[in-house]
C-alpha cells in the first residue's frame, strides 16, 4: 500500500493490494488481495474491490458498489452509488460457477449512473454514459448515452458529459456546449474531431 494515500480506519486492505498515491479509501471499504487501485481515486463508503481487480487512475466509485473479479475499470471511470456489476450470466445458489465468470471492461471516462446494473461480458467504450437505473445487456459504444431496461441508446454525449445535438440523424457534427469541442457522427458512431 502506498504511504501517500488515505485509508479510513474502518477500511480493510488485504495483503498484496496496491493503492496509488492520492487515492482515498473511505469507511467500511474492503480492497481484496492483489487488487490494484490507481492514483487519485476515491472509493466511497462500503465499496468492495474483489481479488485481482484493476481500477485505473482518477476513478470515482461511490457508496455501496462491489467490483468483482473480471471487471476492469480504465482511467477516469465514474460509478454512481449502488452500481451493480454481475459476473455470471445464469447464477444459481446451489451451483458453483466461478469458472463461468465473464469479463466486463469499462473504458476511459465512462459514467455509470446510480443504481445501474452492468450485466457481465460486455464493454462500455470511452466516455459512454449509462443513465441512473439502466440495465446494460449489450456493448455500449463510445460517447453513447443509454437508458432504460434493457438499456438502449437515446443520444450521444461529449467527453465533458454534455448532451450532443447533431446536425443530422445519421451523420453530421455537434459542438459540446461546455467546451466548444466538435464531434462527428457517422456509421452509427461518434468521434471527437482532432
Amino acid at each position: 500500500m502506498n504511504s501517500h494515500c488515505f485509508v479510513h480506519s474502518t477500511a480493510e486492505i488485504d495483503a498484496g493490494a496496491k493503492i496509488g498515491a492520492g487515492t482515498k479509501v473511505w469507511h467500511w471499504t474492503h480492497v481484496c488481495q492483489n487488487a490494484t487501485i490507481g492514483r487519485d481515486c476515491v472509493l466511497g463508503q462500503n465499496v468492495y474491490i474483489g481479488p485481482n481487480v484493476v481500477v485505473g487512475d482518477r476513478c470515482k466509485i461511490q457508496n455501496n458498489v462491489s467490483v468483482y473479479a473480471g471487471v476492469h475499470l480504465d482511467t477516469e471511470v465514474f460509478c454512481g452509488p449502488s452500481v451493480v456489476f454481475t459476473n455470471v450470466l445464469n447464477p444459481r445458489g446451489g451451483i458453483e460457477k466461478k469458472d463461468s465468470f465473464l469479463a466486463t471492461k469499462v473504458n476511459r471516462g465512462a459514467t455509470l449512473g446510480a443504481n445501474s446494473t452492468i450485466v457481465c461480458g460486455h464493454t462500455l467504450d470511452r466516455f459512454a454514459f449509462v443513465a441512473a437505473g439502466a440495465v446494460v445487456t449489450a456493448d455500449v459504444p463510445a460517447y453513447a448515452l443509454v437508458a432504460g431496461v434493457p438499456a438502449r441508446r437515446i443520444g450521444w454525449v461529449s467527453e465533458y458529459g454534455e448532451r450532443l445535438e447533431f446536425t443530422g440523424d445519421v451523420e453530421g457534427e455537434a459542438i459540446c456546449p461546455a467546451t466548444g469541442q466538435v464531434y462527428e457522427l457517422g456509421n452509427d458512431r461518434v468521434w471527437k474531431r482532432k
